[in-house]
């Protein structure tokens, strides 16, 4: 079943692209993401107030808050940094070096998760890094 929600994820992720593409056309980027993300924060405390699943974070640890507060710099930070490169790059280039981040999480997830890095999945890291390398080298 998680496969289906990550060809979800896939989809959307490339009308965000595309959408995101259009909305940054001569405005300023970080203007742009702000009213992004404005959208996205009402729309996700929306299903979560709608789903009755606020009441979980009473529960949340300290280590939790850390980590979530983490991922969360980095979410802006990298959406930050994508709404620059779709305003001045071509969204198919900028897309595809934007999922390098794929090779990249598997490297950290051996490294700091202790993930098992299988023949497969390295064959893959390698292919995507290599694509990655194509698309930016002149």
């Amino acid at each position: 079943m998680w496969w289906i929600y990550a060809i979800l994820s896939a989809l959307f992720a490339a009308l965000t692209a595309v959408f995101a593409k259009l909305g940054v056309a001569n405005i300023n980027s970080n203007l742009a993401m702000g009213l992004r993300t404005i959208v996205v924060l009402c729309m996700v405390w929306t299903i979560v107030l709608a789903k009755n699943e606020a009441k979980g974070i009473g529960s949340l640890s300290k280590q939790h808050l850390i980590f979530l507060f983490l991922s969360g710099i980095a979410t802006g930070l990298s959406w930050l940094f994508y709404f620059k490169a779709l305003q001045i790059g071509k969204v198919a280039q900028v897309a595809a070096v934007d999922k390098l981040s794929v090779a990249l999480t598997i490297i950290l997830s051996v490294a700091f998760l202790g993930e098992t890095l299988t023949v497969k999945t390295a064959i893959g890291a390698v292919l995507i890094i290599t694509g990655t390398l194509v698309l930016i080298l002149k």
